[in-house]
């Protein structure tokens, strides 16, 4: 009881996820990319500030080797409440998002998707590895390591810098 899961992965390239029509998506589709994994959900307060501003990144930079991962969640205050196909047909109906919105999952607690362990092993929070809240990202280099996590309260746009290293830009 308590012991972490330790997960083998190197790479964020190793997993295989679902898509919002439940397909399986081998994340090594997206080697030699710089991704920027974030925890989505529709009704948050930081909903419209980020899915606006992930959309303004994307379409700034996916021609440089940008990919956004979205994954909408439900763990918090149910703010992510319809299906998978509802969470991305509202991020790209009302926020013209052309990033992948993938199935919803689980971010914390023993059901959480291989994935988010992954990611929260190889960056643990501030106060601990749980995710707290809907927007937190994770920024993984072209090798597939990730590189740096960003709170909820962090606006995408205030990461452009970091984004901009990852990608040989800057």
């Amino acid at each position: 009881m308590g012991a972490s899961h330790s997960v083998s992965e190197q790479s964020i390239y190793e997993f295989t996820v679902k898509d919002a029509k439940g397909r399986d998506v081998n994340l090594s589709t997206y080697k030699g990319k710089v991704l920027l994994v974030v925890n989505v959900a529709s009704k948050c307060g930081f909903t419209n500030s980020n899915y606006t501003q992930l959309t303004e990144l994307y379409s700034k930079y996916k021609d440089k080797g940008l990919e956004i991962l979205a994954f909408p969640c439900n763990q918090f205050l149910k703010q992510e409440p319809g299906t998978s196909q509802d969470a991305e047909e509202f991020a790209c109906t009302r926020f013209k998002a052309e990033y992948p919105i993938f199935g919803k999952i689980r971010v914390n607690g023993p059901d959480a998707a291989p994935l988010y362990k992954f990611l929260k092993e190889k960056k643990p929070g501030f106060l601990g590895s749980r995710i707290k809240w809907n927007f937190t990202k994770f920024l993984a280099d072209r090798q597939g390591h990730v590189i740096q996590r960003y709170s909820p309260t962090t606006s995408p746009l205030s990461i452009e810098d970091d984004i901009k290293k990852a990608l040989g830009e800057a």
